[in-house]
């Protein structure tokens, strides 16, 4: 992780649960892959960037049965993934 501050810390460990997630279906990581532009070496290189857990997030924002499918997984309430984005972005959200 690139930040000291404990919420963008909280925010990264969430988009990698996202990243963790969508790693799970192989569906849904070519959908991230494809969409973003990004291969499989440059996804395991930049995995902890935040510029790329930033995408993941927004990714997962993006489409709200896999919003709700992560949420479930990860047992978040659903507004967690849109405030460690935020967070992410410079926010100062409380997660």
């Amino acid at each position: 992780m690139h930040k000291t501050n404990a919420k963008s810390q909280a925010a990264e460990i969430i988009a990698l649960q996202a990243l963790a997630f969508l790693a799970s279906d192989d569906d849904w990581l070519g959908r991230f892959m494809a969409l973003s532009g990004i291969n499989g070496e440059g996804l395991k290189a930049r995995a902890g960037e935040p510029e790329l857990l930033a995408a993941v997030l927004d990714h997962v924002l993006g489409d709200e049965s896999l919003l709700f499918l992560f949420c479930e997984d990860a047992n978040l309430p659903p507004e967690t993934p849109q405030q460690a984005r935020h967070s992410l972005a410079g926010g100062d959200v409380d997660l």
